[in-house]
């Protein structure tokens, strides 16, 4: 009995450390740039495994320092009620589920919202089960009062995958289209939205005619597009 007790109290101790480590970690990275992420060091380590030389070609930059452009695109394309919802989009998550439930063997449609794809990209890992679900949704729900939108769509920007070792918009934007993330058009911003889905599989700088179609579909929806103002 003393046995199990011991255990649970480990556990118990365990959890509370892994929380306050949480807390901390986001309430840091409110003011200071993301160093790494889960998924940088995975890649890396795929790597190897496979025999390439896979580097982090990073470079952070603020939120003003990247074009307005960017920002519309991607809540064009992946999260176009990101003002509107407080982390989860809960509308979305019924609409993936009925469409899922009628299109049982096809392609499953998601419901990540920007926040929760914040929330894994810079905390957490790769791949589909419960607990990390779990962890992203606790992420998730920490962050947005926290960081705020504004902030969430600055780290956002600087930590997602955009190609093999590419992370975040300015070291993509400088590697597809040799300029810095302000100076982005609309037409390039669409495009490297356009590629999100898959980084490692679609270059912004040699659209397939899916991708062209994504961008283009993603542009007409951009003017719409309202920016957070904190």
């Amino acid at each position: 009995m003393k046995i199990i007790k011991n255990i649970f109290k480990f556990i118990g101790k365990f959890i509370i450390w892994c929380f306050v480590v949480s807390i901390v970690l986001v309430a840091v990275y409110k003011f200071f740039p993301v160093p790494l992420t889960p998924t940088m060091i995975l890649r890396v380590i795929e790597g190897v495994a496979d025999g390439k030389s896979v580097g982090i070609d990073k470079d952070w930059v603020s939120y003003d320092e990247i074009s307005p452009n960017f920002f519309r695109a991607v809540i064009s394309a992946e999260d176009a009620r990101f003002l509107r919802h407080n982390g989860v989009d809960w509308k979305a998550v019924e609409a993936a589920k009925k469409y899922n439930a009628s299109k049982k063997g096809k392609k499953l449609r998601g419901a990540s919202t920007i926040t929760m794809q914040t929330a894994k990209n810079t905390f957490l890992w790769q791949g589909r089960n419960y607990i990390r679900k779990g962890l992203e949704v606790y992420f998730t729900y920490l962050i947005e009062p926290i960081w705020g939108k504004k902030r969430i769509l600055e780290v956002y920007a600087n930590v997602i995958e955009m190609g093999d070792g590419i992370y975040g918009v300015e070291a993509a934007s400088q590697e597809f289209f040799n300029k810095p993330a302000k100076k982005l058009t609309k037409r390039e911003a669409a495009l490297l939205a356009a590629v999100l889905p898959n980084p490692r599989k679609w270059s912004p700088a040699k659209p397939t005619k899916y991708i062209n179609k994504r961008a283009s579909f993603i542009s007409g929806r951009m003017n719409s597009i309202a920016l957070p103002k904190d």
